[in-house]
């Protein structure tokens, strides 16, 4: 036999309890029987095994993984002079609700901190309730013989071992490292530390004590609360998860423009906080599409269709860490990209869409149902004076998809972007697509049809309203559009991006959707992706869908939906 661990010495005499760390020390209260390897090694004899050279082999038992709570600045400053520059009594409340709460109210967490940071919680506090509590020292003065929930390890690694070990393997639920610095600095980013609860501080606060930055090549944001403002400081909650080992590679998605990390998405559910794993902003859809299934009114629709639907709905989406595109379905997101780009140019030839394999836009621009509603002089292919056409030519008039209308109507889109640049404060930074009377040209009224962009801190954020949602095939599409506009105008505005709020009037679900929704619904959510931009690019027109990546995007499998024409 052979097994992949490093080669184990085998001592000429019985293990001694002095021969560990003091915590574990009362694990060896009855010595093993002297010459039983089994006994010296804690293992049956089949876990072992030879290498080439003869050495013996044991395999070891895995340490427990755990995950870091901290606050830090965006230096990742985290002290002064030993103590915490900040009082945030928000930011002590999650501390509390995240390290107290368990899943099996049998078991409690362990918090494990160094000599310091124990010192450091007042007398009275100590040790922290209802938790156990794990203190590294390597001082043989350091005296918790009478201290309930207390046990001291000489290291990180011991501590894992230790909690890796009955009775701790079972009692314990999870396992949260909270500091101090040298104890962050070695477990901020190890392959075992499974999550980061980050406490982000936004404010300039003066620290002398600093950990490294999260690794975002591992590590992708679960969820990031919205911005707190608390005794003079902004500061938000995001949990970061482990998505990728050091070893693990990346994958491209060439048919999607997208890059996937190659990791088990499977194990977010089974480790994270009930808590955080609810934070996800896909929920917030996926609530939504559960809420319309379950008590929607059932209406008759134009396309025969039928379907379910509630009336004034609204989604917010967090634009600064990550990008929300849906992960529970794969959303299209070359799809997303081309037919956004093909609005700002301000075409209305779906062909253009088409030679670029986009189709989405063939079922309004077919002949049959140009036909159908009266366009019947209507070119194929020529949807009228749909989105594009209102952003950069509103007012004007329309003749067909060939015509040149350069310099015609008003330009809203530029309109927009000189007045985030020159009047951020003004609050008629408005774009809409809807225009009573150019609707009986359009092949479809605008769906989505008024945006507001406001300018705060340095962030931009849009507010969108969609008169008709359908919430199985478009509304993923929107809410990516949408979000992906936004954070184009921030970039060439110099803003970052804030947030996208999505208001919509009758959000429906197609009959014929339920069933493939409900699949969805099935589907635990994964991390959303990271979007960068281009730095190069600064001008609304230059913009190429190349500008655009996506960077860890690996959602379930495609979920096919037919398109009510």
């Amino acid at each position: 036999m052979r097994f992949l661990q490093s080669p184990v010495k085998i001592l000429p005499f019985a293990f001694k309890s002095d021969l560990l760390p003091f915590s574990q020390r009362w694990l060896c209260k009855f010595p093993p029987k002297p010459f039983s390897l089994a006994n010296i090694f804690k293992v049956s004899i089949s876990t072992m095994g030879s290498n080439l050279n003869g050495n013996v082999i044991v395999a070891s038992k895995p340490q427990r993984t755990y995950q870091v709570v901290v606050a830090a600045t965006k230096e990742m400053g985290i002290g002064k002079d030993g103590k915490l520059p900040w009082n945030l009594p928000t930011d002590l409340k999650l501390f509390k609700d995240l390290t107290l709460t368990t899943l099996d109210s049998a078991k409690k967490n362990a918090l494990v901190m160094g000599r310091k940071t124990w010192e450091s919680i007042p007398t009275k506090y100590r040790p922290l309730s209802g938790r156990l509590n794990v203190v590294l020292t390597r001082s043989s003065g350091f005296d918790i013989a009478n201290t309930e929930n207390v046990v001291t390890c000489s290291s990180i690694d011991s501590a894992l071992d230790l909690l890796a070990s009955p009775p701790y393997s079972l009692s314990i639920e999870k396992v949260f490292v909270i500091g101090g610095g040298d104890i962050l600095r070695e477990s901020l980013n190890r392959p075992s530390c499974e999550a980061i609860h980050l406490t982000e501080i936004d404010t300039n606060v003066d620290c002398d004590t600093f950990i490294p930055a999260v690794d975002t090549s591992a590590y992708q944001p679960w969820c990031s609360s919205f911005p707190i403002f608390e005794n003079g400081l902004r500061f938000s909650f995001t949990t970061y998860v482990r998505v990728k080992s050091s070893s693990a590679g990346e994958s491209s998605n060439e048919s999607d423009g997208s890059k996937a990390l190659q990791v088990d998405w499977k194990k977010f559910s089974s480790f994270l906080p009930k808590m955080i794993f609810d934070q996800h902003e896909e929920f917030i859809y996926l609530n939504l599409i559960k809420e319309i299934i379950s008590n929607g009114k059932v209406k008759n629709d134009r396309t025969g269709t039928g379907t379910l639907s509630k009336f004034g709905c609204q989604m917010k989406f967090n634009l600064r860490r990550n990008f929300p595109l849906l992960t529970t379905k794969r959303v299209f997101w070359r799809g997303v990209v081309e037919e956004l780009l093909w609005f700002i140019s301000g075409s209305t030839n779906a062909k253009v869409l088409q030679e670029k394999g986009i189709r989405i836009w063939d079922g309004n621009a077919s002949r049959e149902y140009l036909d159908g509603i009266g366009l019947t002089e209507r070119e194929e292919g020529d949807l009228g004076p749909v989105y594009g056409f209102q952003w950069r030519h509103f007012g004007a008039k329309y003749t067909d998809m060939h015509a040149d209308y350069t310099g015609q109507g008003f330009d809203q889109l530029l309109d927009v972007i000189n007045k985030i640049k020159n009047n951020p404060d003004d609050r008629r930074i408005i774009m809409s697509a809807w225009n009573p009377p150019d609707l009986k040209l359009m092949a479809l009224p605008p769906c989505h049809m008024f945006a507001q962009f406001h300018v705060a801190n340095g962030e931009l954020s849009c507010q969108m309203y969609q008169r008709s949602a359908d919430m199985g095939l478009g509304v993923p599409f929107n809410i990516a559009s949408y979000s992906l506009l936004t954070c184009i105008l921030a970039h060439i505005c110099d803003l970052v991006p804030g947030d996208f709020i999505h208001v919509i009037g009758d959000a429906h679900v197609y009959k014929n959707h339920v069933r493939p929704l409900q699949k969805q619904l099935e589907n635990p959510p994964k991390p959303f992706p990271v979007l960068k931009i281009n730095p190069e690019k600064k001008n609304i027109d230059s913009f190429v869908a190349d500008d655009f990546e996506l960077i860890g995007y690996d959602p379930h499998k495609k979920i096919d939906m037919k398109m009510a024409v």
